[in-house]
């Protein structure tokens, strides 16, 4: 792989960073769902994460690295909301200013929860997306302060890669070694991370990403074989996967290690995060449930395997919950 990309000694030199910062989220498994499908599925509780997502993993590991004289200047991100939480909380453990570019429309407890961890939020329109680069790229040019990309970075995906790395351990722990990993996907950073730990540790489990139907990106991208768009007029209730395109770094890795793309619809989400509640206790926002998504409704067939399945995040409005437990 390309020198610049992360590595697997990187993900084991980040997991000893956020020793002590990042929670060690169970890995859960439920007769029921098991039952269902036939197989066995052992759940990776992210949505149990500090920040309630996975992503102050990746954060944290970031920030982490920043060298302290240029500290001072603070960090700058851009995200609808799980990124940026995990940015503003990262910062504040460290005591640095954050200024997070989000879309106006993002879900109010992640503006809420992004506030509370201290951040300023500068919004801009999710249907155009390339201005949140822009914003952001503006701050860091008026303040010298230190980008923190939501998916491109080295050492953010070897963060992400953590999730991979406990994993593992914790299947071996259980007896039960991992036939597959199905892991949501927005930019791709959670799963080429989990992809590199499993290529080291598991070479024999298969990887597969998670889309929403109208953001599958990653799936035209590998396909076509460059970087795809998607419509910026089309939506989703997954707003956490909801990316334009996947990242370069993101790509180069998913192109070698993921053994396929699946798609979901949001009412599978709902479906998922009624299955996840009702079955596991488990609160997760759609984008979180996508990959239990996949599974329940039967977009790849995990008769007779065991299946890592990771929740990656939690951050959902109560309305968006409540109208999920009702039609789930």
């Amino acid at each position: 792989m390309d020198s610049n990309l992360p590595t697997f000694q990187d993900i084991l030199s980040s997991a000893e960073r956020i020793k002590g910062k990042a929670v060690h989220t169970p890995l859960l498994e439920q007769p029921f769902l098991n039952e269902m499908v036939g197989g066995r599925l052992l759940i990776k509780a992210e949505n149990l994460q500090r920040t309630g997502s996975f992503k102050f993993r990746g954060a944290y590991n970031r920030i982490s690295r920043i060298e302290a004289k240029d500290r001072k200047n603070g960090v700058v991100a851009y995200s609808s909301g799980n990124h940026a939480q995990g940015v503003a909380a990262a910062a504040q453990l460290f005591d640095i200013t954050a200024t997070i570019v989000m879309p106006r429309d993002a879900p109010k407890i992640k503006i809420e929860n992004t506030k509370f961890y201290g951040a300023d939020i500068v919004f801009y329109e999710r249907h155009q997306p390339e201005n949140r680069a822009l914003f952001a790229e503006k701050i860091v040019e008026e303040t010298g302060a230190t980008l923190v990309r939501p998916f491109d970075d080295r050492w953010l995906l070897a963060g992400q890669g953590t999730v991979g790395l406990e994993m593992v351990e914790q299947a071996k722990q259980m007896n039960a070694p991992l036939d597959m990993v199905i892991v949501p996907c927005g930019g791709g950073g959670l799963v080429s991370g989990i992809a590199i730990a499993m290529a080291e540790l598991s070479s024999a489990t298969e990887i597969f990403a998670v889309e929403p139907e109208e953001f599958d990106d990653t799936y035209r991208s590998l396909k076509s074989g460059r970087i795809e768009s998607i419509d910026p007029n089309v939506t989703s209730i997954c707003d956490a996967l909801l990316s334009a395109t996947p990242g370069h770094m993101t790509m180069a890795i998913c192109s070698k290690l993921l053994n396929g793309v699946l798609t979901i619809n949001d009412k599978q989400a709902e479906q998922a995060m009624h299955h996840a509640f009702s079955r596991l206790k488990l609160v997760t926002e759609p984008g979180g449930a996508a990959a239990l998504a996949a599974v329940l409704s039967g977009k790849i067939d995990v008769y007779g395997k065991t299946v890592g399945i990771v929740c990656s995040g939690g951050n959902v409005d109560e309305d968006v919950f409540q109208h999920a437990l009702a039609i789930g």
